[in-house]
C-alpha cells in the first residue's frame, strides 16, 4: 500500500496531466472507524475513532484566466464544477458531489476569509458508502487546503466545526462532531477519546505494533437509515426526558432500571443501548491504555450485542461477520469485533494480531461470501494521521 507522501506524488501528477501544469498545493485528511461508542454523540457521550490510512488528497494551484473560480475535478467519475466565487455561495441540488467542498467554501467566505480562485483535483482511497467518513475526509481535506491557499489557520475545533456545518446545510447530513474530528485531529498510533457535550479530546497511545484493525466492508448498505435514524434520535430524547435528565449522557443504569415499569419497552431498549455504550466506551480507553486487548476485545463484542438487541440497528451481513469473527476468537488472533458505523450495513471493525492478520482475513472473506453470497472488502489499518499539508 502507498504512504501518504506516495499517494501525494501520484495526485501530482494526475493534477499535471489534467491540467498541464504541475499543482502548487496538496492537502489529505482521513476516513476514519470508530472502534467504539456508537449511537453515543447525539446523546451528548463520548466516542472512541482513530483516522485510519485512507485518503482523500487535493491538489491545486492558482487559477490561471478565472481568478474568482474554483474548478473541481475528481478521479472517482465525478464530472467537474465550476464555482463562481464572485456569486454568494449557496448549495447545489441535494445529492450533488461537490456540495461538500462547496459548503467548505462558504465556511470560509464567512469568515471574511477571501479565497483566490484554484484548479483542483481530487482523489480519495477512503472506501464510499462503507460508514468509513468519505465525505468528512473530503470536507477536511478542502478546509486544509484552503488554509494552505489563504494562509488563514483555524483553531482545529473550529475548523472540525465549520466541516461539520457544511455537511449539515450543504450535503443535508445531520451528522454528529465525531467524523470531522477525529478527520482533523488524528495522530498515528493514537485513538482519539472524543466527550462530544464538552468537545474535549484526549489522544490514547496505542503504539503496540502486535495489534491491528481490521475493517470488512460487508458490501451491503440496507435503505433504511434516514427514518431509522431520526426515529432513535426520537426514542433517546423521549427516554431522556421520561427519566427527567437533559440527556441520556447524565442517566445511569440504575436509574434506568428504576424507571422500567414507567418507560416505553422501546424506548427503554435504546436507553439501556446508550446507557451502557457510555461506559463502555471509557473503559475501552482505560484498557487500551493499558494494552489490556482481550478486555477490549470483550467490550467491542458487549457493545455489538447491544447494538443488536437493543438498538436494533444491525443486519444479517454485519451479524455474520461477527459471528466468524468470535469463531476464530483469542486462539486464531481475534480479540473482538463489532459493528461499526450507523448500522444496517457497511463495515465491521475488529482487534487481531498483526501476526495473524492475513489468514483471519481470508478465513473471514471466505466464510463470509459462503454464507452470504457477498464478496466483503478487507483492509487493515493502525490508527493514521489526521489532516496533513503534502505541498504548501
Amino acid at each position: 500500500m502507498m504512504t501518504l507522501n506516495e499517494l501525494g506524488n501520484l495526485v501530482a501528477e494526475r493534477f499535471t496531466q489534467t491540467y498541464g501544469r504541475p499543482p502548487r498545493w496538496i492537502a489529505a485528511a482521513p476516513g476514519r472507524v470508530n472502534v467504539i461508542g456508537e449511537h453515543t454523540d447525539y446523546n451528548d457521550g463520548f466516542v472512541f475513532p482513530m483516522a485510519i490510512d485512507r485518503y482523500t488528497v487535493i491538489a491545486a494551484a492558482p487559477a490561471g484566466e478565472a481568478p474568482a473560480r474554483v474548478q473541481l475535478r475528481s478521479t472517482v467519475g465525478n464530472g467537474p464544477a465550476s464555482i463562481d466565487l464572485a456569486q454568494p455561495l449557496k448549495p447545489a441540488p441535494k445529492g450533488t458531489w461537490y456540495n461538500y467542498p462547496l459548503g467548505v467554501l462558504a465556511g470560509f467566505a464567512a469568515r471574511g476569509v477571501k479565497v483566490p480562485g484554484f484548479d483542483a483535483l481530487i482523489h480519495s482511497t477512503v472506501p464510499l458508502g462503507g460508514g468509513l467518513s468519505s465525505s468528512a475526509a473530503l470536507e477536511v481535506s478542502t478546509a486544509t487546503l484552503l488554509e494552505t491557499i489563504t494562509g488563514h489557520k483555524l483553531d482545529p475545533v473550529e475548523k472540525a466545526l465549520l466541516c461539520q456545518k457544511a455537511e449539515h446545510e450543504y450535503a443535508g447530513m445531520p451528522c454528529g462532531i465525531m467524523d470531522q474530528f477525529i478527520s482533523v485531529m488524528g495522530r498515528p498510533d493514537h485513538l482519539l477519546l472524543l466527550d462530544c457535550r464538552s468537545r474535549q479530546t484526549e489522544l490514547v497511545p496505542m503504539t503496540d505494533g502486535a495489534v491491528e484493525l481490521l475493517i470488512t466492508n460487508t458490501n451491503v448498505k440496507h435503505e433504511l437509515t434516514g427514518g431509522e435514524y431520526a426515529k432513535r434520535r426520537a426514542q433517546c430524547e423521549a427516554a431522556a426526558k421520561s427519566l427527567g435528565v437533559a440527556s441520556l449522557r447524565d442517566a445511569t443504569a440504575a436509574q434506568l432500571e428504576a424507571a422500567a415499569g414507567k418507560t416505553d419497552p422501546v424506548a427503554f431498549r435504546r436507553a439501556r443501548h446508550v446507557i451502557g455504550e457510555i461506559e463502555r466506551t471509557l473503559q475501552a480507553a482505560k484498557a487500551v491504555r493499558a494494552s489490556n486487548w482481550a478486555k477490549v476485545g470483550e467490550l467491542m463484542y458487549a457493545s455489538d450485542a447491544s447494538l443488536r438487541d437493543d438498538y436494533e440497528v444491525s443486519c444479517p451481513e454485519l451479524d455474520a461477520v461477527v459471528e466468524i469473527a468470535q469463531r476464530i476468537g483469542p486462539a486464531g488472533g481475534v480479540y473482538g469485533c463489532r459493528m461499526t458505523g450507523g448500522g444496517f450495513g457497511g463495515c465491521t471493525v475488529a482487534l487481531v494480531r498483526a501476526e495473524s492478520v492475513q489468514v483471519i482475513a481470508d478465513r473471514i472473506a471466505a466464510d463470509y461470501e459462503k454464507r452470504t453470497g457477498i464478496k466483503p472488502s478487507l483492509f487493515v489499518s493502525r490508527p493514521a494521521a489526521g489532516a496533513t499539508v503534502l505541498r504548501a
